[in-house]
């Protein structure tokens, strides 16, 4: 199947493509306005934009909101978490927030909701991914992208998210979970 994705995030464009192999995924097209993502959660986000873009493409397509949680921020910085140290923030401005703010060693959760909109079939569907982790002292590795150099995954306790291979990370990540049950739940359709 062919899917618009709702997104203009590069980083999220290349490991979804991956993820949702053999679904092939096209970029959302250049005229298409996404509207302000305002939902107080991850899944009411994901929906807006998959509403948005299968509205305006006439095409089947999926969207996701994710961002980290932090235990010790009481959540935060949750749907926050492309803002969290402001509007226009670089990644690492936002990560060097949630390290001055939160302590080493404490709780963290990288979530995702995928959305799936098809307007033709009138269909909707939901799904979410979680990965559970602790955040690092200091930022180690170059791969991944947005808070994965300070994310430690309790399936590798030894190493971020950012010194993991794609395979690896796309076999724990919230983004594959996720993808991975919306996969499942086209293939039943």
């Amino acid at each position: 199947m062919r899917l618009i994705l709702a997104t203009r995030n590069t980083h999220k464009v290349r490991e979804l493509a991956g993820l949702m192999a053999p679904h092939a995924l096209d970029a959302l097209p250049d005229d298409v306005e996404l509207p302000p993502e305002t939902g107080t959660t991850f899944a009411e986000n994901a929906l807006i934009k998959a509403r948005a873009a299968a509205q305006a493409t006439g095409r089947a397509a999926i969207a996701d909101d994710s961002g980290i949680v932090a235990e010790a921020l009481g959540g935060a910085p949750g749907v926050y978490s492309a803002r969290y140290a402001g509007e226009g923030a670089s990644d690492q401005e936002n990560l060097k927030k949630l390290l001055r703010e939160a302590p080493a060693g404490s709780g963290l959760a990288y979530v995702c909701a995928l959305a799936f909109v098809d307007p033709t079939a009138g269909a909707e569907h939901l799904v979410e991914g979680r990965c559970e982790g602790t955040l690092a002292a200091y930022p180690r590795g170059s791969g991944g992208f947005g808070y994965d150099p300070a994310f430690v995954p309790v399936e590798h306790a030894d190493r971020t998210m950012a010194e993991l291979t794609d395979e690896e990370k796309g076999a724990i990540s919230h983004r594959g979970r996720a993808a991975e049950e919306l996969r499942a739940w086209l293939a039943g359709r």
